[in-house]
């Protein structure tokens, strides 16, 4: 099970919405408990693709969030990308792409109603995972 806190996921839609018409996408660091994960952080990157059917993170900044990651004792627990205009769904690049077991892949669909979507790689299969959104009272 993910859990990630109700702000973040609002960041994540906010910054997918201004990246519009392209897809957006991004690292997530956090913690594992188990099977369970817990999202602390969320790390904007740039989609060097400038597409809206596919995206590539620049790894000059993905060495940088890992670096960030690394510093504030949390680990790498996942990516996240948008969908502009289709559903929330592992296309056939997401499945192929999908390497790191236990990693959580969060998929953001903006078609109609925003919806989030995560999933861990089991086989050689993207397979759904429930995603908790938290409340976090300051």
């Amino acid at each position: 099970m993910l859990y990630i806190k109700k702000q973040d996921y609002e960041k994540i839609l906010a910054y997918c919405r201004k990246k519009l018409p392209e897809e957006a996408c991004g690292l997530l660091g956090g913690r594992k408990y188990g099977r369970d994960c817990q999202v602390e952080e969320v790390f904007f990157l740039t989609n060097m693709d400038h597409s809206s059917e596919h995206f590539s993170m620049n790894p000059r900044e993905q060495f940088t969030v890992q670096k960030k990651i690394r510093n504030r004792t949390m680990e790498l627990v996942g990516n996240f990308h948008s969908h502009p205009d289709i559903p929330a769904v592992p296309s056939e690049e997401d499945q192929r792409l999908a390497w790191e077991r236990e990693f959580r892949y969060l998929i953001l669909s903006l078609s109609e109603k925003p919806e989030l979507r995560a999933f861990v790689l089991e086989g050689k299969e993207l397979i759904e995972e429930e995603c908790i959104m938290k409340e976090i009272k300051s």
